[in-house]
């Protein structure tokens, strides 16, 4: 850590790792904010952009347990807006869609899991630039009922079931929450999460009642070096940060999404992540059933997808369960793991690993953009070399 502060490729870093229930590092490294010399802090804040898809994964489950809805339900049972839905075939010369008939209905199981059909619109083409025409964009979206009114009408990137595509999956689970228990987003993630867990230092975007403790977030710049990407108070540097994290992080403190919206202490997201390993519970407080989080961490993509895609088409020994990677076979994988390890990471270079077999956690928060997962493999790799019993 002290390595990557030192040769300019972070501004600041904050690493946690808890064992057998005990926190057993906790460290910050470099600075907050450089230009004004302000130093990171182990209770600094950060933005957990992707780190928030297990929360709201933990939130539709709660409401699972409730018997609201099974895993095999299809999703237009619940917002009829989806029903017969399209699949995006190929494009005709004019650069229109060619379209064919799903061969089945998307469910509530791939929706968990990023094998809807849907797609981010991050792309250039394709199904992408159909998203970002029909104004798809966390940027400038308002509200969860807005996102799917306007992702309804557009078509699928692929046959349901037949591919892992990271995407709005998430964000179409926190509109479900807000279905199942008629309560906005965050209202209900905060009762039935952050409340009872006691995560003060968890919220929603960049909060005025926070905003002293955030660290700013840095981008690469040309010729070597950092540049500021987006300051503390939540207000974007444009041109600066990657188009879509270029809007600013302040505006999800009143307009949360499932996929990205929270931000956290490491400290704060360690205690979510000790409440799932130690199946469902913390300090007498119990959000799922030991069953549910099982369920959870179950890898539950089928045979036809070997792991999820990175982006360097290989089967890299990673599968994925109800909202979080899950960890099938680390020698594909190429790092220090355990069969069965859990988490997911964010967009400005974060991560949070569960490890059950070891009884660890382990929680790296950079703010750092364009993700770096080598760095991320490198934190990795150092928190399990540690272990000694």
């Amino acid at each position: 850590m002290e390595a990557e502060i030192a040769a300019g490729r972070k501004a600041g870093i904050v690493m946690l790792i808890a064992r057998k229930g005990q926190v057993v590092h906790l460290k910050a490294y470099g600075m907050a904010d450089v230009a004004a010399k302000r130093k990171m802090q182990t209770d600094s804040m950060v933005r957990l952009y992707s780190m928030t898809k297990p929360v709201t994964s933990v939130a539709l489950l709660t409401l699972y347990e409730q018997g609201k809805f099974q895993l095999t339900d299809p999703l237009d049972k619940y917002i009829p807006a989806f029903a017969n839905l399209k699949v995006m075939s190929g494009t005709r010369a004019d650069g229109s869609p060619l379209l064919e008939d799903a061969k089945r209905k998307p469910t509530i199981q791939d929706v968990f899991r990023h094998t809807a059909g849907f797609s981010y619109g991050f792309g250039p083409d394709g199904i992408d630039a159909i998203y970002r025409k029909a104004g798809v964009d966390f940027s400038t979206m308002t509200s969860l009922t807005e996102m799917i009114q306007k992702l309804a009408p557009l078509p699928l990137m692929y046959q349901p079931g037949e591919r892992w595509v990271y995407s709005v999956s998430h964000d179409v689970q926190a509109y479900l929450v807000e279905h199942f228990s008629g309560k906005p987003f965050d209202q209900y993630v905060r009762e039935t999460i952050l409340g009872p867990l006691k995560l003060t230092d968890m919220v929603f975007g960049v909060p005025r009642t926070h905003v002293a403790r955030y660290s700013s977030m840095y981008a690469a710049k040309q010729g070597g070096g950092l540049q500021l990407a987006e300051n503390a108070d939540g207000s974007a540097v444009k041109g600066v940060a990657p188009w879509p994290l270029d809007g600013g992080y302040g505006r999800y403190t009143t307009v949360p999404f499932g996929g990205l919206s929270l931000s956290s202490t490491a400290t704060a997201y360690a205690r979510f992540a000790q409440m799932l390993l130690n199946g469902g519970e913390l300090d007498g407080v119990r959000i799922l059933s030991r069953k549910t989080v099982e369920l959870m961490t179950t890898n539950h993509l089928p045979a036809s997808i070997p792991s999820i895609d990175l982006g360097d088409a290989r089967d890299n020994g990673v599968g994925y369960g109800l909202g979080v990677s899950v960890t099938k076979d680390p020698a594909r994988e190429g790092v220090l793991d355990s069969v069965g390890e859990f988490g997911w990471a964010g967009a400005a270079s974060t991560k949070v690993l569960i490890d059950p077999r070891e009884q660890m956690i382990v929680v790296v928060l950079a703010q750092y953009v364009p993700f770096d997962p080598q760095f991320l493999a490198f934190a990795q790799t150092m928190a399990y070399q540690a272990i000694v019993d």
